[in-house]
């Protein structure tokens, strides 16, 4: 699919360190640590994210993407949870799996 849409090996490569990397605009790091944290436990998205977001997003935009992810961690979990393997749409390909940081992320105002 990444192909199909013009995403070459190399940006794929640095998607564990986006932060770090220049292949990247700010908008799309801010989707990126959106899905990190949103994927993680606890899942807390702190004011100063949802400031960077909302700067090049509008309300609606903002919701739109954190449902998608949402929606993208369910089904992982829920195929987790059911057994479900590999089918190998991905053969010859690659998964990355995030970098896990230093520190813990601040959490969110309530």
């Amino acid at each position: 699919m990444c192909r199909a849409l013009g995403i070459d090996e190399d940006t794929l490569a640095d998607l564990p360190r986006h932060a770090r990397s220049d292949r990247f605009t700010p908008l799309e790091k801010a989707v990126l640590d959106l899905a990190v944290v949103m994927t993680s436990a606890p899942a807390d998205v702190s004011a100063e994210l949802r400031d960077r977001l909302l700067n090049e997003l509008t309300p609606g935009q903002l919701a739109e993407l954190a449902s998608a992810i949402a929606w993208e961690n369910h089904r992982a979990r829920l195929n987790r949870a059911l057994g479900v393997r590999a089918m190998g749409f991905a053969k010859d390909g690659f998964c990355l799996l995030p970098e896990r940081p230093t520190s813990r992320p601040e959490r969110a105002e309530p």
